[in-house]
């Protein structure tokens, strides 16, 4: 999907070229469901301005009242081994390196950024545990989002969108970019690339019976601005800045002693 200058804005990645990415993609949905079934959720993650499903989050955190990037709660020992698990599975690895192929494909220097980024992070906090920068599962069963944005995602970045399931492509499912006028065809097993932070963006809800979960791996703006700060927050930043400091980060400049 590109803009009227030709940049490329959204990428409609679908499936590798694989006659078994099926099969894995199946095996790794049936993990998630009996993820869902052993874990335990808050209030919060049940019902948030996504949808009313559960949704739980997994790796490195900066922003929202923490005053260092550290990993995001689990919410439960047992909640924490079972996203372990579910990361360190063939599937979800497979579903990662090909989003990361497809991003680099498509955006190369973006790419870079996301990898430089974290690196960054953790070289400068070697007890920081190394996870994604962020990757959510939504766990359905039947996954309808609201139309929303994903204001603590990078502005600029993309996030790499999922979708797993038992679902009628052609009565459900579809992705809608309300932004564009797009409604988009999403089969199970397929990825898309947006960017979440500043398209409005839902999905058209499945038949009864069907089941469809997701997988979100998205870059947190925190972390992101941690570095621009030489490595301290926004507040601590200004306090400590020149009026030359400042007046770079307000016109996007790097401005360090």
């Amino acid at each position: 999907v590109v803009d009227k200058a030709g940049c490329i804005i959204a990428v409609l990645a679908g499936k590798p070229r694989d006659d078994n990415w099926d099969a894995v993609m199946t095996k790794l949905t049936a993990q998630i469901k009996d993820a869902r079934g052993s874990m335990t959720f808050s209030k919060k993650q049940e019902n948030h301005k996504r949808g009313k499903f559960p949704s739980v989050a997994v790796g490195t955190l900066f922003g929202r009242g923490s005053k260092r990037p550290g990993t995001m709660a689990f919410y439960g020992v047992a909640n924490c081994a079972i996203l372990v698990s579910l990361i360190a599975s063939s599937g979800f690895r497979r579903l990662v390196g090909f989003a990361n192929s497809i991003f680099q494909c498509f955006a190369a220097n973006m790419f870079g950024l996301y990898n430089k980024n974290p690196n960054n992070i953790f070289a400068s906090n070697p007890r920081l545990t190394r996870w994604f920068n962020g990757v959510f599962f939504n766990l359905g069963p039947c996954t309808v989002t609201w139309p929303h944005t994903d204001c603590h995602n990078l502005a600029f970045g993309w996030c790499a969108i999922t979708a797993l399931g038992n679902f009628d492509t052609d009565c459900g499912r579809h992705m809608i970019l309300w932004d564009l006028g797009l409604v988009i065809r999403f089969p199970p097993g397929s990825t898309i690339l947006i960017p979440s932070a500043l398209l409005t963006h839902s999905n058209v809800p499945i038949q009864p019976g069907e089941e469809h979960y997701s997988i979100i791996q998205y870059p947190s703006s925190g972390l992101f601005r941690w570095v621009y700060n030489s490595f301290q927050s926004d507040k601590d930043f200004m306090a400590t800045a020149t009026p030359e400091m400042k007046t770079g980060k307000c016109t996007g400049v790097v401005i360090q002693c």
